[in-house]
């Protein structure tokens, strides 16, 4: 398994980072912390998904970004220490990180300046991503935030593990919504629905619907 937070980092660093961070493996829905908890480590994810979600002012939860395996969540510990987490993180699925220590983290920023490069590109990514979820929001009809959501989340595989109120989080819109969506998809032939489940077994046509018009 490579992450980009640790390329270009000499191989025998590399083993000795991993051998320094605390193998956690989490159950579907387990949190892996919550908002507000101390920011002390960084995520590697080794397999599994994990959504990072946010409450609104009217107590409503949205996800904003997944994380899968190859990827990385809880950076901005290292750029403000002694700060708390911003987000919940839980398991979508199944799934296992390798935890690394604050000081630990520091250590290879001192040692490889490559490390600070990767870790804002990283941050920066999240910005791109989160204005582009802001303009979504605000000007993407809610049943084209729906598949572009969908679409995004089977670049890896075309089904996917997950509920409807977990895409409506993702597309934040209503479960109602994204139910409606989805059935008038499974219709068309290009989704199939299992409990739990999804599939998108014709990406082509909800690339077109996904697209605004002009």
């Amino acid at each position: 398994m490579e992450w980009p937070l640790l390329a270009g980092i000499p191989a025998d660093d590399v083993r000795a980072v991993l051998a320094a961070s605390r193998r956690r493996v989490f159950g579907k829905g387990e949190v892996v912390f919550h908002r507000g908890d101390p920011a002390d480590s960084l995520h590697l994810v080794v397999s599994g998904r994990f959504a990072i979600r946010a409450a609104t002012p009217l107590g409503d939860t949205v996800a904003f970004s997944l994380r899968g395996p190859g990827e990385s969540f809880g950076e901005l510990a290292l750029v403000e220490p002694g700060s708390q987490r911003s987000a919940t993180v839980s398991a979508l699925e199944p799934g296992e990180t390798r935890a690394l220590a604050y000081s630990e983290v520091e250590r290879l920023r001192r040692e490889h300046t490559a490390v600070d490069r990767v870790l804002l590109a990283l941050l920066a990514a999240d910005v791109r991503r989160l204005s582009g979820l802001l303009l979504d929001a605000l000007f993407v009809p809610a049943d084209r935030r729906v598949l572009r959501r969908l679409l995004e989340l089977v670049e890896e595989g075309p089904s996917l593990a997950l509920t409807q109120e977990e895409l409506a989080q993702l597309a934040g819109t209503s479960r109602a919504t994204v139910n409606k969506v989805l059935r008038e998809e499974e219709r068309r032939g290009t989704v199939r629905l299992d409990r739990g489940r999804m599939t998108v077994t014709d990406a082509e046509p909800l690339r077109r619907r996904a697209r605004v018009s002009a």
